[in-house]
């Protein structure tokens, strides 16, 4: 492609809209445009990248086995209703009805449509295991788009659904998208972190998330560095704190905190540290208060409650609740208050203390409140926000915290669909049982961005080569003397040459000035530059730049081909 030719125009500022290195870089470098909050324009240099990946992602889905389908993107409201999701998604889902009055969903997911076409094709264990999956687009109505494509609205994604018979069939093929996944991430050029997840509105039993690494990532996940544990910070868990023996202890004591409710303040008012204060946080479950028992420097895990409580409704109380229960004392809570019908205490209550705590009357806590003579809780769970240091669940070590980019995601589903949407087979002997459901995602036009963040520099993006819009850039400098047209018929012959190599091959033909074209090559950024100028011409050779190391060497204009083709 010639630049003369192209449908671009690169950028010397960064936009104002933009945060982060990838979204600036991709408008800078003409890869996209805005056209409305979380929605943008695919260029010709984006849309050539994003193809790259496409292909990325097709080929090791179908070397897994998957098999393609283009799924609607407009999808019948009512079978998300049949699922239970309508109310799931609320306001993130794009809704629209048409003259007839039907409502339709504007797919952010397609987990309802799969499902009901297998059900309309397939009955008998005999058709049994099918992957399907596509690449297509989806809406989801971010209430706050950022970050360029790595919060937006419309965005290219893979997504794929196994049916099994059971349980060890889903499996099998739960691992083979693994398998397949990170295979994408690897081509891609990505360092990425396969960890633990929870499912969200998806559902299902089991997940994973893929971490890119990126420090303005907006997921933080936990790893050890000894062993392969990792978890994204919902689903991360620490080894439990065993049992320790408190000594004796005073009494019970009630202390006067006026207005003190919350843990800071009282530590500083009894001349102690946050650590040992305890938090009794209230949460409604299915209408019961259940308190939720933590050290007063640690913050606990919402998700995990809910999963400790699941299947029943979970969330913290609010203002409205506490105004309408008068007997609970907000911010004074205690872990022996009476009208808690269960308590659930973290591992590291277990500490050879004793606690202050709330006393259960407003502006009072309670000093010397021994585990085991002053409190029981109902259960013990890991509830806590996991913090680096602690240790690792699996091998005792410390852990770490980094923060990534969710380029990926696989879910094992188990029925949930297949009951709800009549998914069934009949085996050999004619009894009907619920398809085994898995559904693996990768956010196609999300890997850009996250390519970006990893592999650039002060002039711009660094490309690796399986998903750059082009191979090489090639820079003629003729200059204005009368070799010009020697050096113009140098790089068009090397030009032609490329091409009939079939290398993709970006042509900077402009008549720009050099500076205004080493700018926009190191911008674009091409894995290879090559420069062709009078003065490498007159001895016969042309410079060649690889744009991720910076590293440059001179290649004899006749050998010059073969070194860039490899041949």
């Amino acid at each position: 492609m010639r630049m003369s030719s192209l449908f671009l125009r690169t950028l010397r500022d960064d936009p104002a809209d933009a945060e982060v290195t990838s979204h600036k870089l991709m408008v800078r470098a003409g890869l996209i445009r805005r056209v409305a909050s979380g929605i943008y324009s695919w260029l010709p240099l984006g849309n050539r990248a994003l193809r790259n990946v496409a292909q990325i992602v097709r080929e090791e889905m179908d070397d897994a086995g998957a098999q393609e389908v283009t799924l609607p993107i407009a999808q019948p409201l009512d079978l998300w209703k049949q699922s239970g999701r309508d109310d799931a998604y609320g306001q993130m889902m794009f809704r629209v009805k048409d003259r007839k009055d039907n409502w339709y969903a504007m797919a952010p997911t397609a987990e309802e449509v799969v499902t009901t076409l297998v059900a309309g094709e397939y009955s008998s264990y005999r058709d049994l295991p099918v992957n399907l999956y596509q690449i297509n687009w989806k809406y989801r109505d971010e209430l706050r788009p950022r970050f360029g494509l790595l919060r937006a609205r419309e965005f290219l994604m893979k997504d794929a659904y196994s049916f099994d018979a059971d349980l060890a069939g889903l499996q099998a093929s739960y691992d083979l998208m693994f398998h397949a996944y990170s295979q994408v991430f690897s081509r891609c050029g990505l360092t990425f972190r396969a960890v633990k997840a929870q499912s969200g509105e998806i559902g299902g039993d089991t997940s994973q998330e893929f971490m890119a690494v990126a420090a303005i990532g907006e997921d933080a996940f936990v790893w050890c560095e000894q062993c392969d544990y990792a978890a994204n910070t919902e689903a991360a868990t620490r080894r439990p704190t065993p049992e320790q023996v408190v000594p004796d202890q005073p009494p019970r004591e009630v202390v006067h905190t006026p207005a003190m409710p919350g843990i800071d303040a009282v530590a500083d008012h009894l001349g102690t540290t946050p650590d040992l204060l305890m938090k009794s946080i209230a949460f409604d479950v299915d209408g019961e208060l259940v308190l939720v028992l933590v050290p007063g420097d640690r913050e606990v895990n919402e998700y995990a409650v809910a999963g400790i409580c699941a299947p029943a409704k979970v969330r913290l109380y609010t203002d409205a609740d506490f105004d309408g229960h008068p007997e609970i004392p907000k911010g004074y809570i205690g872990p022996d208050f009476a009208g808690a019908a269960r308590t659930l205490a973290d591992s590291s209550l277990r500490a050879p203390h004793a606690w202050v705590t709330g006393a259960n009357e407003a502006d009072h806590h309670a000093r010397n409140m021994v585990l085991g003579r002053d409190f029981t809780p109902t259960a013990w769970n890991e509830i806590v926000q996991v913090e680096a240091g602690d240790k690792c669940s699996s091998c005792g070590s410390p852990l770490r915290i980094d923060r990534g980019i969710e380029v990926g995601h696989v879910f094992q589903l188990g029925d949930k669909y297949s009951r709800a949407l009549g998914a069934v087979y009949t085996d050999d002997a004619g009894a009907e049982h619920p398809m085994v459901m898995g559904c693996y995602g990768i956010g196609v036009s999300r890997i850009l961005s996250a390519v970006i963040e990893e592999h650039h520099d002060d002039g711009g993006i660094c490309w690796p080569a399986a998903i750059a819009p082009y191979q090489v850039h090639l820079v003629v400098i003729p200059g204005r003397g009368d070799n010009s047209a020697e050096v113009s018929a140098a790089a068009e012959q090397l030009y032609s040459d490329l091409r009939a190599r079939e290398i993709d091959v970006l042509f900077d033909d402009r008549d720009v000035s050099p500076g205004v074209k080493f700018a926009d090559a190191d911008l674009l950024g091409m894995p290879v530059q090559v420069t062709i100028g009078a003065k490498g011409l007159a001895r016969g050779v042309v410079e060649r730049k690889i744009r991720a190391t910076g590293d440059r060497d001179e290649l004899a204009l006749d050998v010059a081909l073969d070194a860039l083709t490899g041949h």
